[in-house]
């Protein structure tokens, strides 16, 4: 859907800010939607920011800020399912997951936006493969490999940087990182990504916005429009078909990946 508002946005670019408010809610409510259902609104934000007219840094950290109401939300609805692995505290992954975000949100500001429009596929690009291929991944590695309490401490701390940074199927990467250690409880995973990638982006978050990175009317429209999305995903989840909404959103990342790479290396 993204990609195919892009095109229509490239063929009918908007006549004044209306038709560029309208296109920017569209989008959020969609993004809302999927983060909600399935996860993966990052892919569906930021591009339509960038055609918004925002330079990509700038889009990057306010989508970041967009979609952050919707995570805060889901971290309130598990507040109460909160609580350590077996082997490893979960007060100590926050820490670590704080700690990589701030230097992963800081590394995003001191990029100047012509060097990360090049690096914008390449991370689109990463995250959708682990989008589309995460859970098989996480299995096949849990089967051949075992980590150790200081490699997932590493992991964890990369992984933060990546979710201040860009974080686009950064909570899937820590579903599939926590296998490899030997986590089985699939709930308890579930509920401690949650809160774990969003301690990495309520660290950038406050970051961006204290550094001026933040397009203020673009992202309070897109903010509002995926909260909206967000409840409306979570309604109706459980009457959408998983795997058909799955398969669209991979074949809209695709889409959208492609249109990227196009965009930079043309």
């Amino acid at each position: 859907m993204a990609h195919i508002l892009l095109l229509i946005g490239n063929i009918f670019p908007p006549s004044h800010a209306v038709s560029t408010d309208l296109f920017l809610l569209a989008a959020g409510l969609f993004a809302g939607m999927i983060n909600a259902v399935a996860g993966g609104g990052t892919f569906i934000s930021m591009p339509v920011l960038i055609y918004a007219g925002l330079p990509s840094v700038q889009a990057n950290a306010s989508s970041t800020v967009a979609l952050f109401p919707g995570a805060l939300a889901s971290v309130y609805a598990y507040r109460k399912d909160f609580k350590s692995f077996e082997k490893i505290s979960l007060k100590a992954l926050i820490i670590i997951s704080l700690t990589g975000g701030c230097i992963g949100a800081f590394l995003l500001i001191l990029t100047p936006s012509k060097n990360f429009d090049k690096i914008i596929p390449w991370l689109i690009l990463f995250g959708s493969l682990t989008f589309i291929f995460g859970k098989q991944a996480g299995r096949l590695l849990q089967s051949r490999f075992t980590i150790s309490r200081s490699s997932l401490i590493i992991a964890q701390f990369i992984l933060g940087i990546y979710g201040g940074y860009f974080g686009g199927g950064a909570g899937i990467m820590m579903m599939a990182v926590w296998s490899v250690f030997g986590l089985t409880d699939i709930k308890l995973i579930n509920v401690n990504k949650t809160l774990l990638v969003g301690a990495a982006n309520s660290i950038a978050v406050i970051i961006f916005i204290i550094s001026g990175k933040i397009w203020w009317t673009q992202t309070c429209i897109m903010l509002v429009a995926t909260t909206i999305g967000g409840y409306a995903g979570a309604y109706y989840a459980r009457r959408l078909n998983q795997q058909v909404l799955r398969g669209v959103i991979v074949f809209l990342i695709i889409l959208i990946t492609a249109f990227f790479f196009y965009r930079a290396y043309k």
